[in-house]
């Protein structure tokens, strides 16, 4: 629901705060008072086109803010939390127009692209006018109306979910079918390719370990040569190491005294001692029993042969050979019968085309009701308006192609015969400017119940009637306004007088320059403007009395 609007600099207003509640509320005053500028100004804020033109002579820029409560509106809700702009239980967009036309839009105090203003915007307002958000005038919203009266939002996403995944298994097996050729010769190299790999079943880490063990087969000599020498430095030498320790240990063990600073010195070359033997005692044992082993050298070389020519040969690193060896068994196992096969493909679409159609069908009956029941009900309300001779039909047209479509089995689209004996067209082609908003009132009227757009706004819906149809106008509105909130611009007294709350326009000038003003109106400031409207500038104790009958029966009036 909107609560706020704030303009700045747009237009003739300098500056104008409205603050906004549920019910409805009607906008009059005097022709070129700036009726239009808070309409325009939501409909900027809901991305409508921006023009440098509107900004006020001599100010920078325009700026205009919309407040909108929507803890009650769950599409809303959802909106803002998957774009990360959710804050509490408020939602402000705003639009800031500078003096050469550009413009920057933003939501809870975020800058946005344009495009997500119209998205969350029409989430939050629909405008019905003559003006770019006339919404009616697209088929999309006859489907989402149409859905929302059957009480079938759920089961029109399940069927569009539905035609997503039966969508997806057909792009995928077109483009298997379209390759077939190729697929064919990839799942032959593939066959290929998995069996060398699999005869070589290398193992992860195993290149590491063989060229460890090649390097030491292929020194044997060396190592065998080396260790003997070590083993006569330790022990058996005449110099040894061992016994060179023990000569040291000796000349201190001969010492006249005792020292006691030695003490430690004299235990570490006893543990030296110890250590030196047993290193030697272990190289003598690996000499005696290592052994030099050709045939295994061999045999790990071939290994190592084959490992770095398959790497060679699919141009990759020898330790990513199991990797690429795990991958490719993936690949063949998803064409050679697997998921991804063409029998499997084609099973699956029409496993998903039969569930496609379940949904459809069962969607398609709800709407045929909804239309049928949609149609009865708007003739009714068109009849109030002064519109008896309209016909107006809700057309289902089943989709001619044999494919499903994401929206279900058929195409919506509201159509009107103007005239008896005339055909019935689409409501775009059909209806002027008076009617359309006329015809927009009725459907709303029927379908407020079920709508999930909080906020409704009519731009001049008493066009061209006047008398006992201007106060049906009055009454629809106003009950509009008992279960949402309805603006409406109006130049009927029947219509201002059931308002629930009453904004006045005007403009002076001051110092050569035009400025507009709107301001709420008290019951007594309500019966002035109704009596205005009645009858014009001078105002008798009759039109007066008028007014205040008038005023007092629309108010008294319980929709």
């Amino acid at each position: 629901m909107l609560t706020q609007l704030t303009v700045s600099n747009y237009a003739i207003a300098e500056r104008v705060e409205l603050q906004f509640g549920k019910g409805m509320t009607a906008l009059t005053g005097e022709t070129g008072a700036g009726k239009s500028i808070v309409l325009d100004a939501l409909g900027l804020t809901m991305g409508g086109r921006a023009d440098a033109g509107a900004v006020r002579h001599g100010a920078k820029r325009a700026d205009i803010t919309a407040t909108f409560d929507v803890s009650g509106i769950p599409d809303a809700l959802q909106w803002l939390e998957e774009h990360e702009l959710d804050d509490d239980s408020d939602c402000i967009l705003r639009r800031a127009i500078s003096k050469d036309g550009r413009s920057r839009a933003y939501i809870n105090g975020q800058p946005c692209p344009l495009t997500h203003l119209k998205e969350l915007g029409g989430l939050l307002m629909d405008i019905h006018s003559q003006h770019q958000h006339q919404s009616l005038l697209r088929k999309e919203t006859h489907r989402k109306l149409v859905d929302e009266f059957a009480g079938a939002e759920d089961l029109a996403n399940q069927t569009r979910e539905a035609w997503k995944t039966w969508n997806q298994i057909r792009t995928k097996l077109a483009e298997r079918q379209q390759n077939a050729e190729e697929s064919e010769a990839r799942l032959q190299l593939l066959r290929y390719q998995v069996e060398e790999l699999d005869r070589l079943a290398m193992e992860s880490g195993e290149q590491e370990l063989l060229e460890h063990e090649q390097a030491q087969l292929s020194q044997a000599d060396a190592i065998l040569h080396s260790s003997h020498q070590a083993a006569l430095l330790c022990t058996e030498d005449e110099t040894s190491a061992a016994g060179l320790v023990q000569h040291a240990l000796q000349q201190l063990e001969q010492l006249p005294v005792e020292v006691p600073a030695l003490a430690d010195t004299i235990q570490m070359l006893s543990e030296a001692q110890i250590q030196i033997s047993e290193a030697g005692n272990n190289l003598r044992h690996f000499v005696d029993d290592y052994e030099a082993d050709p045939a295994r050298l061999a045999e790990v070389e071939e290994r190592l042969s084959a490992i770095y020519q398959m790497a060679r040969k699919h141009r990759i690193n020898p330790e990513e050979l199991p990797e690429f060896h795990q991958r490719l068994s993936a690949e063949l196992a998803e064409l050679d019968g697997g998921e991804g096969s063409l029998e499997k493909l084609e099973a699956e679409l029409e496993i998903q085309r039969n569930n496609f159609d379940k949904l459809a069908s069962k969607l398609s009956k709800a709407r045929a009701k909804a239309a049928a029941e949609l149609d009865q009900r708007i003739a009714g309300e068109l009849v109030q308006l002064s519109m008896p001779a309209v016909q107006f039909i809700t057309q289902l047209n089943r989709n001619d192609q044999n494919d499903p479509a994401p929206h279900g089995a058929e195409e919506i689209e509201f159509l009107v015969s103007a005239n008896p004996g005339q055909p019935a067209r689409p409501l775009a082609k059909v209806a002027s400017g008076g009617e359309l908003s006329r015809i927009s009132l009725a459907i709303q009227v029927v379908v407020a119940q079920t709508s999930t757009t909080p906020t409704l706004i009519f731009d001049e819906v008493d066009v061209g009637i006047g008398g006992g149809t201007a106060e049906v106008v009055g009454k629809l509105l106003r009950s509009l306004g008992d279960s949402g909130q309805v603006i409406c611009v109006t130049h009927l007294p029947q219509v201002a007088a059931q308002c629930h709350q009453h904004l006045f326009v005007s403009k002076f000038t001051q110092q050569e320059a035009t400025f507009s003003k709107i301001e709420s109106l008290d019951d007594q400031g309500r019966i002035s403007e109704v009596a205005r409207m009645l009858g014009g500038v001078d105002m008798t104790e009759h039109t007066l009395a008028h007014a205040t009958e008038m005023f007092s029966k629309g108010q008294a009036t319980h929709h």
